[in-house]
């Protein structure tokens, strides 16, 4: 079973019809949206602030979400795929986003609808990707706008992972 714990007053709260891995971890100010799945071995620590996940968003194997002490929060909008042990840290990621494999996101930075930040890149603090770009390297930096080849992986990456929660637990309906 999942790890739930609640912190200075604050429980986790937890959408309808989520996927919860049973070895991942949610501490304290957490809210997760209806329709998400949080893999395998994942941690999302509400620890020192406040973090939010949209509906349909999946958190993939080893990602962490974390935030600063009164500084900065985590906020994911909708449909937003964190990809296999990513680090996404005090940042605000839009609706349709792709946080590649092994990426790390910093405090402050903003990830526009749309975007693609490539596998093992960095975004550094204060970083902003607008709405539609493709960003990748260390550190992160522009390489192209989503074309229309690319333009339907956040609408099919968001349904993949609905349905492959449902695998695991009945109670998860595909979309």
């Amino acid at each position: 079973m999942a790890l739930i714990l609640p912190l200075k007053g604050k429980t986790p709260k937890i959408g309808k019809n989520c996927f919860l891995a049973p070895n991942c971890t949610i501490v304290g100010d957490v809210e997760i949206e209806d329709n998400c799945s949080i893999w395998f071995n994942v941690v999302i620590r509400g620890d020192v602030n406040s973090i939010r996940i949209g509906k349909q968003c999946n958190i993939q194997d080893g990602a962490v979400l974390h935030c600063t002490y009164k500084k900065t929060q985590t906020i994911l909008g909708d449909k937003v795929s964190i990809g296999h042990n990513a680090i996404v840290h005090g940042c605000e990621i839009e609706n349709n986003v792709l946080i590649g494999m092994g990426a790390i996101v910093m405090d402050r930075s903003k990830i526009h609808k749309n975007s693609i930040v490539a596998a093992g890149s960095v975004v550094l603090e204060d970083t902003i990707v607008e709405e539609g770009s493709i960003f990748g390297g260390i550190p992160a930096k522009f390489l192209k706008k989503v074309d229309s080849k690319r333009a339907d992986v956040f609408e099919r990456t968001a349904k993949n992972y609905v349905k492959y929660a449902s695998w695991f637990d009945s109670k998860i309906r595909e979309i």
